[in-house]
C-alpha cells in the first residue's frame, strides 16, 4: 500500500504536513507506506530536526507549488511539476493508491477530475464531510462545495455515495439517508427539493427516511445527509465555527470536542476512481496525521471497488 501526500499542501506546509507524516507513520503497518511528493530540500531539515530518517518515506521531488488563490484550471495546467499535479499523476499511473493535500481545494477538484476522472456512471462527484452525533459517533453530510448546483438524480447519486461510506468507513449498518429540505413534508422545499424527494423515495439503491431540516444535523435522525454544494458548504462552516466559539468563550464539551476538524482530517471526493482527501487549509499535525489514516482506511475497504460496483 502507497499513502500519497502533497507536503506542499496548507497555510503550515511544508512543517505540519511533515509531522503529520511522522506521526502518520508510527501508526502504520509495515506495508503501508507514506509517499511524500513536494520540495525534498524543504522537509530534510524538518526530519532532522526531529532526529527522523528520511528513509521511512519515499519522497517525489517537487519543484513547483500551487498557491491556495491560484487559479485551479490554469494552475494545474500550467505548474505541471506542482506537488498536486504530480499527486495526480501517480494516481492515474498506479504508483500511489490514494492522494491526499490540504492545499487548493479547486486544484484537488480539478486534478482529479481531469486524471483519475469520475466513476463510469457517476454523474458529478461529490465533496462529503463528517458531522458529530449528538449522542455518539458520525454522520456524513455531502456536497459540501463541488456542486453548488444540482439536478435531482445527482442528488440520488450522492444518496448511493454517502450511503457506501457511511457503511464502510463509519461503520453503520443500512445507514438513515436524509434529503435537507425546510421542511419535513414531502410537498416542502423548492423545485430541485420536490423533484428530487420522490426520486428518493423510490429508490431501492439506499434506506431513504424522507426529508430532514437544519435541526437534525446532529441528532439521530439520519446518518447520511443529501442537500445540493451551496446548502452543504454553509452549514459546514456554520458547524466548524462551535468549536471556535467554544474555546474563545472556555467552555469544554465532549460534544462540540468532536467538531474540530482535526479529528476526521479531511473531506474525501466521492466518485472519482481512487481515493482523495481534501484537507483544511489550516491542517495541523493532528490533522494532516488522520487524513492520511482516513486515507488507509478508504483504501482497506475497498471503498473505490464498491462504489464503482454499484453504479454498473
Amino acid at each position: 500500500m502507497k499513502i500519497g501526500l502533497d507536503i506542499m499542501g496548507g497555510d503550515f506546509a511544508p512543517r505540519a504536513t511533515v509531522l503529520g507524516a511522522i506521526a502518520a507513520y508510527k501508526a502504520l503497518e509495515p506495508h503501508q507506506k507514506l509517499v511524500l511528493i513536494g520540495n525534498k530540500d524543504q522537509a530534510l531539515p524538518i526530519l532532522e530536526e526531529h532526529n527522523f530518517s528520511p528513509e521511512n518515506f519515499e519522497f517525489v521531488h517537487a519543484t513547483q507549488a500551487i498557491g491556495m488563490g491560484e487559479h485551479p484550471t490554469k494552475a494545474i495546467t500550467q505548474k505541471p511539476d506542482s506537488s498536486i499535479s504530480l499527486g495526480f499523476k501517480l494516481l492515474k499511473e498506479g504508483k500511489i493508491d490514494s492522494f491526499s493535500s490540504a492545499g487548493n481545494t479547486g486544484a484537488m477538484l480539478v486534478g482529479a477530475m481531469f486524471s483519475i476522472k469520475t466513476i463510469p456512471g457517476v454523474i458529478r462527484p461529490a465533496i462529503s464531510t463528517v458531522v458529530p452525533k449528538l449522542k455518539k459517533g458520525y454522520g456524513i453530510m455531502l456536497d459540501v462545495g463541488a456542486n453548488a448546483d444540482c439536478k435531482p438524480d445527482t442528488l440520488l447519486q450522492f444518496g448511493i455515495l454517502g450511503s457506501l461510506f457511511a457503511e464502510n468507513i463509519l461503520g453503520i449498518h443500512n445507514p438513515k439517508v436524509g434529503l435537507m429540505n425546510i421542511g419535513e413534508e414531502e410537498e416542502k422545499g423548492n423545485l430541485l427539493m420536490l423533484a428530487t424527494h420522490p426520486m428518493m423515495k423510490d429508490t431501492n439503491s439506499f434506506n431513504f427516511i424522507g426529508n430532514i431540516e437544519g435541526r437534525d444535523l446532529f441528532n439521530e435522525k439520519a446518518d447520511v445527509i443529501v442537500c445540493d454544494g451551496f446548502t452543504g458548504n454553509v452549514m459546514l462552516k456554520l458547524a466548524e465555527t462551535f468549536y471556535v466559539l467554544t474555546r474563545q468563550k472556555g467552555f469544554q464539551d465532549e460534544f462540540f470536542a468532536r467538531f474540530n476538524y482535526e479529528q476526521y482530517g479531511g473531506s474525501p471526493i466521492l466518485g472519482v476512481n481512487a481515493p482523495v482527501i481534501i484537507g483544511h487549509g489550516i491542517s495541523s499535525p493532528e490533522a494532516i496525521k488522520n487524513m492520511i489514516l482516513l486515507s488507509r482506511s478508504m483504501i482497506t475497504t475497498k471503498l473505490i471497488d464498491k462504489i464503482t460496483s454499484a453504479f454498473k
